[in-house]
């Protein structure tokens, strides 16, 4: 346990009372730090977030995020939370709505809210986070700028009062403080950004090209609206070719038409390239909507969205070729069996076979065939068992049907006789699952060959693990992270195995696990809700405003 050090400035009594009010479960969530400037309110809370967000904190004693507010608006705000905390938020909205999901106790610290860029908007963030009974604020303000926010019945400490200081301790310190700068060395104002050049806001501060497009009322050819869609991405990276790949990716079709081919090439020395992408409102070709949950079936692309529709896209342009039967509620997951019935795992927990979905056998195929469907026993078998434990994820291959639950349990259903295997591979709820079959040399599965099932899951506890059902599981996760797994995505590709992992934060990663080389990585900017796999080799992407096929480089 790290020993924490005396805070400057004389403030241990400050700090001591700060201590003793994040431990104190009666104590107002809210804790406002006031005093006249110079008094050192910075400094104090330097130290907390110094102590406090030490891997080795206490529990009671942890700060799980820290914004400081000068010059931000609530949307900048948003997204540096929204990074510290591991999940994607692309509006002060959604990083509200995604934290009230999460009843775990957290902590956050913003200093300098009478600094902001209008200290009453970001009083109203710091409002709504305080709605959620696990949130705890640190704020540090001005008395007159936090005059709303201590009508909240909020804890006060005025760092300007005797009790708070000790006055030998802190006379050192401010005789240590350097004068106040003049006039003359004030900071120089950023500079111009054309915001119709591509090159312009790709090269630029991300901050700085963020609070321009905040404050401008033109759409400049299109690139406001992707920029503040992926935002969150493009303010995390210096690398200006990524930043072009991932603004590409977000670029509506009623954009300057220009624009295209220039962030194309500003992201040639990328490590992906965008084949084709589909924004929210895009009419050529349409926007499929939300991308709920993603399956590839002989080429193309199923795509499950909010309110259940499956719509049927060719997996090399996403042209639109169809739409399965509407069906109630929405899926949790999709899959394709050996024969492409397409299977989805419900709201509930329970696995069906979508109607209109199977392919229909010829008549020859009927008359030397007239018993169960392939799938039959299997999903009788499955669905039995989700009727004492609901499924939380799905998968299938050509040799095996799998679901995980919120045990952390994942149980494999052989689809040749009725084997049946099972391992608790999470701490917690399985929330992704992808299935392949890895061929048996030398004769690959499509010439009449074996193949060997292969299983991927992840899960709320950030892990994604490996197992082949006909083995026991591996004890090492194969990836771990801070934050759950959303979406898992499979297949055998003409480079070999290939997995794709999406993360809370909106991270996706593409291993390949037959190569040492480590994983690719991209990030929209926006939570991921999907993924899916093609045999070429295609990554898609799918989340609630848009739809991306990437091509590793």
């Amino acid at each position: 346990m790290t020993r924490w050090s005396r805070p400057e400035a004389g403030r241990e009594p400050a700090a001591a009372a700060l201590l003793s009010w994040l431990a104190d479960p009666d104590a107002p969530r809210l804790c406002l730090v006031t005093g006249s400037p110079q008094c050192g309110k910075s400094t104090l809370l330097a130290w907390l977030v110094g102590h406090g967000t030490h891997p080795d904190t206490r529990a009671e004693r942890r700060v799980h995020g820290f914004a400081p507010l000068a010059g931000q608006s609530p949307l900048t705000a948003a997204w540096t939370l929204a990074r510290q905390l591991s999940v994607a938020a692309r509006t002060p909205g959604e990083l509200v709505a995604t934290l009230a999901a999460d009843g775990r106790r957290t902590v956050l610290v913003l200093p300098d809210l009478h600094a902001a860029e209008d200290p009453e908007a970001m009083s109203e963030l710091a409002l709504a986070l305080l709605d959620l009974d696990h949130i705890r604020l640190v704020v540090e303000t001005r008395p007159a700028a936090g005059a709303r926010l201590g009508t909240t019945g909020a804890a006060v400490m005025r760092l300007d009062e005797d009790q708070w200081t000790d006055p030998r301790r802190y006379a050192e310190w401010a005789a240590r403080q350097a004068p106040e700068r003049s006039a003359a060395e004030a900071e120089v104002p950023p500079p111009a950004v054309d915001l119709a050049d591509p090159a312009a806001i790709c090269a630029a501060d991300p901050w700085h090209v963020t609070r321009l497009f905040e404050l401008s009322g033109g759409a400049h050819g299109g690139l406001r609206e992707a920029w503040l869609r992926a935002g969150l991405s493009l303010t995390d990276t210096r690398d200006p070719s990524v930043r072009a790949l991932t603004l590409l990716s977000a670029l509506g079709d009623g954009a300057d038409p220009r624009h295209p081919e220039s962030l194309a090439a500003l992201a040639s020395g990328a490590a992906w390239r965008v084949v084709w992408h589909r924004v929210r409102d895009d009419v050529r070709p349409p926007w499929p909507g939300p991308a709920r949950a993603l399956a590839v079936r002989d080429g193309r692309l199923l795509v499950a969205d909010h309110q259940g529709t499956v719509r049927l896209l060719d997996a090399t342009d996403a042209a639109p070729v169809g739409r399965l039967p509407q069906s109630s509620g929405q899926p949790r997951a999709l899959a394709v069996g050996p024969e492409g019935e397409v299977l989805a795992l419900d709201a509930e927990g329970t696995l069906r076979l979508r109607a209109g979905a199977v392919r229909e056998r010829t008549g020859l195929e009927a008359l030397l065939d007239d018993g169960p469907a392939p799938l039959e026993g299997p999903l009788e078998r499955v669905n039995a068992r989700l009727e004492e434990s609901p499924g939380t994820a799905l998968a299938a291959s050509g040799t095996v049907l799998a679901t995980g639950d919120a045990t952390g349990q994942v149980h494999a259903c052989f689809l040749a006789g009725d084997a049946e295997r099972a391992a608790v591979l999470h701490e917690g709820p399985v929330t992704a699952l992808a299935a392949l079959d890895l061929p048996v040399p030398p004769v690959p599965p499509e010439a009449g060959g074996a193949a060997v099932p292969l299983l991927y899951s992840g899960g709320l506890d950030g892990r994604v693990r490996a197992w082949g059902p006909q083995a026991d599981p591996l004890g090492t996760p194969l990836a771990s992270r801070p934050c759950p797994v959303t979406a898992l995505a499979a297949a055998v590709t003409p480079d070999g195995p290939v997995l794709a992992v999406a993360w809370a934060d909106g991270q996706v990663e593409h291993h390949m696990p037959d190569s040492d080389a480590p994983p690719r990585t991209f990030h929209p900017g926006l939570a991921v809700r999907a993924l899916a796999v093609t045999a070429s080799g295609l990554l898609v992407i799918g989340t609630d405003e848009s739809l991306i096929a990437l091509s590793p480089r």
